[in-house]
């Protein structure tokens, strides 16, 4: 191999990453969290189908 090479030059190579080991505890956590996401979904699609939620106690003024 000539040292004068042209043009770009090849990245150096990353080293791979190694797979974390999860353990019971962290997959109960993983799981609990999933479940309080899709509860708050459920909520927020419930909430915005509605429209205001305090519209009760309001009264319109104008022509009679």
């Amino acid at each position: 191999m000539c040292s004068r090479k042209r043009g770009k030059k090849e990245p150096l190579k990353q080293p791979k990453k190694q797979a974390k080991e999860i353990d019971k505890e962290d997959k109960a956590i993983k799981q609990k969290q999933k479940e309080e996401q899709k509860k708050l979904e459920a909520v927020k699609v419930k909430a915005t189908g509605k429209g205001p939620l305090a519209t009760d106690g309001m009264k319109k003024y104008g022509k009679k």
